[in-house]
């Protein structure tokens, strides 16, 4: 075993700076835009970001903020990239994101499937050659917004891979995530959001960046052998599907989503020869209109989340939370009272901030 103990992973206390979302956008916004970001590019990216921290999705957060920005200095981002459907039918679209900003990219292809829906009342797109799109949520939420059932999947192309396929110990597959979001008159949004690893990458690197050891199950080290030490990953080590014991489930899935998200939009498996990150995604939209009364199906939505709440606790259990209401309370608890970031993310914003000469701005003197 690989495991180390608190005597070489920093204990958890006193490691953060609480920060209030509004100023947490700004910071990011002008970094980016710094980097040469658009103005609406930025304002995607750092708004995607700071949301993920906002429903307690900080491994898709700002931590990445300073990754993004090694990217763009690399070549790897491309800001004001062009946007290209290279072929289209009235309910399909095949989009060529150019390298450019994933969060912009992705979020204008599913604009336009939402508007395909409207018309046809089913409709998809697939997308490739853009960067990461960040938390998989945002966008079919766009489209539960417009009173559809939104979808939305995300492979990692021909990217490097993170996820060793059930019973192997090399990866040869991405985290894979889905999500669902479903119209309802639930004050929170009806969203499946998961990844099919055990754990997002991100999750491993927030772990290293807040000196934490992570849980049995993420990851297997360099030798294959099972570890709680999140430092491991980056000397070799791959992530597990998601299952644990049944990981043929996690497995299974994320082969599937590998399938509509890169060999549907583009040929092949090989790394991309030039290094850079692609999220390849399928997304599609359901107008919940075509199928039945929307006012009736919202309703019965919530309904039927009451219903599964209403079950009484296991024991040790505080109740039961439908898919989303979890998201929304932490957004609710740290948009009044702010986010908190961990010091050695908080460090790196600073430390950008005083290389493009924005300290005073943002005041991070």
């Amino acid at each position: 075993m690989s495991a180390v103990g608190n005597s070489t992973l920093r204990p958890p206390e006193s490691r953060f700076v609480t920060v209030k979302a509004d100023r947490l956008t700004r910071i990011c916004v002008g970094l980016l835009r710094a980097v040469g970001a658009s103005d609406e590019e930025a304002r995607a990216v750092a708004t995607g970001c700071v949301n993920a921290n906002l429903a307690g999705h900080d491994s898709h957060g700002v931590v990445l903020i300073p990754t993004y920005i090694e990217w763009i200095k690399a070549g790897n981002i491309v800001p004001g990239a062009e946007w290209t459907i290279v072929q289209e039918s009235p309910t399909t679209a095949v989009i060529d994101g150019h390298w450019g900003f994933g969060f912009h990219v992705n979020a204008r292809a599913m604009a336009q499937t939402i508007e395909k829906a409207k018309i046809a009342n089913v409709a998809a797109c697939t997308v490739f050659r853009q960067s990461h799109v960040g938390r998989l949520a945002a966008y079919p939420l766009m489209a539960a917004t417009a009173g559809m059932i939104g979808l939305a999947a995300a492979g990692c192309g021909r990217s490097f891979k993170y996820v060793a396929p059930f019973g192997g110990r090399e990866a040869r597959l991405g985290t894979n995530p889905i999500a669902i979001a479903v119209p309802s008159d639930l004050k929170a949004p009806f969203l499946l959001d998961m990844a099919t690893s055990a754990v997002a990458v991100g999750r491993i690197d927030l772990a290293v960046a807040r000196g934490e050891q992570i849980p049995k199950g993420w990851i297997v080290d360099g030798e294959g052998r099972s570890t709680t030490d999140p430092r491991e990953y980056r000397k070799g080590g791959t992530l597990l599907p998601l299952g644990g014991t049944e990981g043929y489930k996690g497995s299974g899935l994320a082969a599937i989503v590998e399938i509509l998200c890169s060999l549907l939009t583009s040929p092949g498996l090989n790394v991309e020869p030039s290094g850079r990150y692609n999220n390849s995604c399928f997304m599609a939209a359901f107008n919940v209109a075509a199928f039945r009364r929307l006012d009736e199906f919202k309703k019965e939505v919530a309904d039927f989340a009451y219903y599964l709440k209403a079950t009484p606790p296991s024991e040790g259990s505080s109740g039961v939370f439908y898919p989303g209401e979890i998201g929304y309370l932490r957004e609710q608890e740290r948009t009044a009272n702010g986010i908190a970031i961990e010091d050695a993310t908080w460090d790196r914003l600073r430390t950008l901030s005083r290389d493009y000469g924005l300290i005073g701005e943002f005041d991070l003197a």
